[in-house]
């Protein structure tokens, strides 16, 4: 792909978008816009918080929204209630656009119950799809731990891993649906994946906002322990 074509852009909750929300500042989640400059389509990865801000920026780059891709359920990431806070998500988007809402198929149930979004909006997929945009092709990795149905997206050297990965550890395996055997087991599939890859993850819990995985695997403890 050519780099001048591939359209995407990191935007962070609390500074990109929702900018004086506390819980958007504190949650520091990422989302991802990719798309082809070349035909103005665009997908939004994990659309939460203030999502008229989020589609904003793109639209203010000559991008129009034409799907969601969602990592996994979490209401930080879909939208949805969370410690006493109701997040924009998927739901707010729909409103604004009428489009697809990618999810991996053991998401379903999850996200209807975290969103409210019906089945008629869902898209479900399993793992090795490939979502495309425009000429830009985004394959789906199915990475269970975090939660049943989390997914990672690769795109053209990079891999935006939601919570299954962080530069610093990986997402938590004490919460609803989470499986630790099964996060060892999407990590081990991670490592596998070519040092050359750069890492986005699903929120800035590190210093810098991505890296290689080469970096990665150097410095995140979570390899030493596979």
């Amino acid at each position: 792909m050519n780099d001048d074509r591939l359209y995407f852009r990191q935007l962070l909750s609390g500074q990109d978008f929702a900018s004086g929300d506390m819980l958007a500042e504190q949650m520091v989640n990422f989302v991802y816009a990719i798309g082809d400059r070349g035909t103005g389509e665009c997908v939004l990865v994990d659309p939460a918080y203030a999502v008229g801000d989020i589609v904003d920026v793109v639209e203010a780059d000559g991008m129009s929204v034409t799907a969601a891709l969602a990592t996994h359920y979490h209401p930080d990431h879909v939208g949805g209630s969370m410690m006493g806070h109701t997040i924009e998500g998927v739901a707010a988007l729909l409103e604004r656009v009428d489009c697809p809402i990618h999810i991996h198929t053991d998401e379903c149930e999850w996200v209807t119950k975290s969103t409210g979004v019906g089945n008629d909006h869902l898209v479900e997929h399993v793992s090795g799809d490939v979502v495309t945009v425009g000429t830009v092709d985004i394959r789906l990795l199915h990475t269970p731990g975090h939660t049943p149905g989390s997914q990672c997206f690769l795109v053209d050297g990079r891999l935006v891993a939601g919570d299954t990965l962080f530069l610093e550890g990986c997402g938590r395996t004490d919460l609803p649906g989470s499986n630790p055997a099964e996060m060892v087991d999407s990590l081990r599939r991670l490592a596998q994946i070519p040092d050359e890859t750069m890492l986005f993850p699903g929120h800035r819990y590190s210093a810098a906002s991505s890296a290689s995985m080469a970096t990665v695997k150097k410095i995140n403890f979570v390899f030493d322990e596979l």
